[in-house]
């Protein structure tokens, strides 16, 4: 009996392992938000897009191509051949984004991480400017047209007047924003007071842009240069164009600068100002947010108006940063369209989108680079970016390949 109330007395360690469970259950939690998170999806996806763009690299090789046709027989000169070709490639892309090896000095190593950080500082201000309109629900594909008109202001500006240096430039920053911010605003205006798609709005206000540029560079009175026949604008006077950061050897310039401060500006705004606590709400749920006392339509417009004030500084860079640039109906670069990869990529979220922006000028850079050295064509950096965009747009694509668990509704 005095035994049997002894076993009673000492239970199997029950209550230790329900201790073990809360802390188990934790970690698997932590591991399932970690695998089904956007973050880890997004980063899922550049790497799927660069297999298949290995998978393209390898079928445009000649080498390649001569070896498949006696794989039979000898099929290690085929699988050499494909590895030749994919390493050459990307090496080729880290040497002429982040650091050239074959450089004899580290001025020389360190030029291609420059041109990444220059190629990537409109990306990453075109880049807010999409995906701060997408925070509030609002999709601006017409970053072309407000480079254009950015641009356009801010060219016109640097080489009509003679001021001091630092007057002269951010008389022309700020022309730039203005022009950006006015015209998208415009589309914000039509979408809060007529209920008009913001993007059949930004796309027609794209071709108006272009078209009212392209008028602009044929006349001299406006911005066309003096005893010229081209469209083509004079370039920037020196004291409006933005300064070399490491010296002449090298072309980064104060753009790079510029796009960090609008990153940070964009996460306080966004995250931690009252007016991005309502554009998030916006985006959200605009009727709830109309429900609870915020002005959506003043919303949709100020975003607009914040959104092409940053992709008109986007604009600026590209007609100020170099000696011998000057606006041309082409000085978007395409710029105004990977700006949505871009803003996509880094989830509309600032930080993001900086990683995203220096990305995509790492490609940039980089491709010009596996052209020259490995005769590669310089499109198959562009279908990589456009299969990140395709895996983007399609995440549980991603998450079966890869055999993710699907992200839980709240």
């Amino acid at each position: 009996m005095s035994s049997a109330v002894g076993t009673e007395q000492h239970p199997p360690t029950e209550p230790e392992k329900g201790q073990q469970a809360p802390e188990q259950d934790r970690w698997r939690a932590a591991l399932r938000e970690i695998l089904a998170g956007s973050v880890l999806t997004g980063v899922l996806a550049v790497l799927l897009a660069i297999l298949v763009g290995s998978v393209l690299i390898a079928a445009t090789d000649e080498h390649v191509r001569e070896t498949a046709g006696y794989i039979g027989a000898r099929p290690g000169d085929f699988f050499q051949a494909t590895w030749d070709a994919i390493w050459g490639a990307y090496t080729a892309l880290f040497r002429g984004s982040v650091y050239n090896t074959n450089a004899t000095s580290f001025d020389q190593g360190i030029r291609p991480l420059t041109d990444t950080a220059k190629f990537a500082a409109p990306l990453i201000l075109a880049g807010l400017g999409v995906g701060v309109g997408f925070r509030a629900g609002l999709f601006n594909i017409g970053g072309r047209g407000q480079m254009l008109l950015g641009g356009a202001a801010a060219g016109w500006v640097a080489y009509q007047f003679d001021l001091p240096a630092v007057f002269h430039l951010t008389l022309a920053l700020v022309a730039a924003m203005v022009a950006g911010a006015l015209w998208a605003g415009l589309a914000g205006l039509l979408k809060a007071r007529t209920g008009a798609h913001e993007v059949i709005v930004t796309i027609m206000l794209n071709y108006v842009a272009y078209y009212l540029v392209f008028f602009a560079l044929s006349q001299q009175s406006l911005l066309q240069a003096p005893d010229s026949f081209n469209p083509k604008s004079l370039p920037a006077k020196e004291s409006a164009q933005l300064p070399k950061l490491l010296g002449d050897q090298y072309s980064l310039h104060l753009g790079f600068i510029l796009a960090l401060v609008a990153v940070a500006f964009a996460w306080w705004l966004l995250e931690r100002s009252s007016l991005g606590f309502r554009i998030r709400a916006v985006g959200i749920n605009p009727e709830a947010a109309r429900a609870s006392g915020i002005n959506v339509s003043r919303i949709y417009v100020t975003v607009m108006l914040i959104a092409g004030a940053l992709v008109g500084l986007a604009g600026a860079n590209q007609v100020l940063g170099t000696v011998t640039s000057g606006v041309t109906v082409d000085l978007d670069a395409g710029i105004g369209f990977d700006a949505i990869t871009v803003a996509l990529l880094g989830r509309s979220r600032p930080l993001g989108i900086l990683a995203a922006g220096i990305l995509f000028g790492a490609f940039k850079a980089g491709g010009f680079t596996m052209q020259a050295s490995q005769d590669i064509p310089v499109d198959i950096v562009l279908v990589v970016q456009s299969l990140i965009v395709l895996f983007l747009a399609a995440p549980p694509l991603v998450r079966t390949i890869f055999r993710l668990p699907a992200k839980e509704a709240k």
